[in-house]
């Protein structure tokens, strides 16, 4: 479960609303239907940087443009309000979400026809757009909801405020919830690095060559292996704070991973990690895949201590996250229990651990009912077989202790075992330079205890303003469809220079492109 941190830290505002929306859909609904399958144990992961910002809703300290244009009475809405409302309500899945409901759908007609928008119109498409975000199982449960849903459409003020007011009901029952089924024993939760870096590339970026050897780097070597660590450490004491003990997993943001950073999770008391298929068989010289190998935890044996290591089967994960939505759910959950067991026949009379790791959000707005069909068809089936048993990584690490050493973890992440999604082409390597250039500024400022100590209370918003923009998801969008993560990334730059008495250097004020 992940999103960047969005909230401006000057303003408190955040320009986007997918926290809140990715909330009140993905991440409740996805660990309570757990409670109809009890033997279903499952790891789930949550990035700080995230569940801060779910903390900024439910404690009412964040601005969110849209959540105040919803609230706004329709008739109140300016002729640009009209047009942001216009633009960017329609953003949710139109095949499995706004052609389900008639009004909604009309509404997105109407717009794509350039028909007149008349004030009930306007403000069924400020409900519809929160409402059809809503999880499909609070949309039943929720009274509010379900009226408006029966309802579908000529919306009053107060029906309006009511489903929009569901949605800080939901948010806040999040960690709450998963504490609790994390105190039953049936779900374990993991951690990323507080803002969700690529940890190599912080250590050095030079590492984008070790992972892919045409890499062509930025101009300027960003290395701060204490920023590395303090994104670790600080995850573990946000969990901590959270559920009252440590995390014993680790998931490094994109399952990025190398040699350099495993004293700093060591160190950190982590007790596994996971990783993708693709640095297993890099790290051991392996040219083709070997399932033999791969369905095994190993034990990564250093001077600094053990770390555990396990790593995912694409080729299942890959099927739940981009395959299966096109499928009929039964026919989905089946074509996956059979490969489930036909992997058992293969290692008949063996114990092997076949690990899935997959986004925890994205994948469900592709399916039908959010994914709750599957999911049920799954769960059920998984819950039936006697040739499988769903368990946490720390269950089974406990029962069947790993015994294989690695002597050298590759460098890499989930895609295609490098860090080309983040490094190497024009766009991200400015970025790369520019932040190099700002990490340079903030070393100057910590070293020079004068300045240090004038910055006072604003020194440690600046620390945080840079983990920020060390986050990997800045890096991603460069060079694909970046207009929002460019301003996102430039403004919490801007920001950071702000924060340290500096003008923002002018290449920070336009777009980046490439040279």
């Amino acid at each position: 479960m992940h999103q960047p941190y969005y909230k401006n830290l000057l303003t408190q505002e955040t320009p986007v609303p997918w926290v809140r929306l990715h909330g009140v859909k993905d991440y409740l609904d996805m660990v309570k239907i757990l409670a109809k399958y009890p033997k279903i144990h499952q790891v789930f992961n949550l990035v700080p940087s995230l569940m801060e910002q779910v903390e900024d809703y439910t404690r009412e300290r964040i601005k969110d443009r849209f959540l105040e244009l919803s609230y706004k009475p329709a008739e109140e809405l300016s002729a640009q309000e009209k047009e942001f409302i216009l633009e960017r309500f329609f953003s949710i899945n139109k095949e499995r979400v706004i052609a389900l409901f008639p009004r909604y759908y009309e509404l997105y007609l109407k717009k794509h026809t350039h028909k007149h928008f008349d004030n009930r119109d306007y403000r069924d498409l400020q409900v519809w757009f929160n409402l059809a975000w809503v999880d499909p199982s609070f949309r039943l449960e929720i009274p509010e909801l379900k009226q408006a849903v029966d309802k579908g459409r000529f919306f009053s003020e107060d029906e309006k405020r009511a489903v929009l007011a569901s949605h800080l009901k939901i948010l806040k029952e999040i960690i709450p919830v998963y504490r609790k089924f994390v105190e039953s024993g049936q779900v374990e939760v993991t951690i990323s690095p507080y803002y969700h870096p690529i940890l190599p590339l912080l250590y050095n970026s030079g590492l984008g060559k070790e992972a892919e050897p045409k890499t062509v780097l930025p101009k300027l070597t960003f290395s701060y292996p204490q920023d590395a660590k303090a994104h670790i450490n600080e995850a573990i004491s946000f969990f901590q704070e959270r559920f009252g003990v440590k995390p014993q997993g680790m998931w490094p943001s994109e399952e990025s991973v190398c040699e350099h950073i495993l004293p700093f999770i060591i160190e950190s008391g982590i007790n596994w990690i996971v990783t993708d298929e693709a640095i297993l068989f890099k790290s051991l010289k392996k040219k083709k895949r070997d399932t033999a190998l791969l369905y095994q935890p190993y034990l990564l044996k250093r001077e600094e201590g053990n770390l555990n290591v396990v790593f995912r089967d694409r080729n299942l994960s890959d099927l739940l996250g981009f395959v299966y939505h096109r499928w009929n759910a039964e026919a989905a959950a089946a074509d996956f229990m059979g490969h489930l067991k036909n992997t058992a026949a293969a290692f008949k009379n063996k114990d092997i651990l076949v690990t899935i790791a997959m986004d925890g959000e994205n994948a469900w707005e592709y399916y039908t009912n959010d994914g709750h069909d599957f999911l049920n068809a799954l769960y059920k089936r998984l819950s039936e077989a006697d040739f499988v048993k769903a368990v946490t990584i720390s269950e089974y690490l406990k029962d069947h202790p790993a015994n294989r050493d690695i002597k050298r973890i590759a460098a890499g992440s989930w895609i295609f075992g490098n860090f080309f999604k983040w490094i190497g082409n024009p766009y991200k390597n400015k970025a790369w330079d520019y932040l190099t250039l700002a990490r340079q500024e903030f070393q100057a400022v910590l070293e020079d205890e004068g300045r240090s100590r004038a910055l006072g209370e604003k020194l440690d918003l600046a620390r945080k303003q840079i983990y920020i923009a060390e986050g990997s998801d800045w890096f991603w969008w460069y060079g694909d469809n970046e207009a929002d993560f460019d301003r996102l990334f430039r403004m919490h730059m801007a920001n950071f220079y702000s924060l340290i008495g500096k003008e923002t250097p002018g290449y920070l004020k336009e777009p980046l492109r490439p040279d």
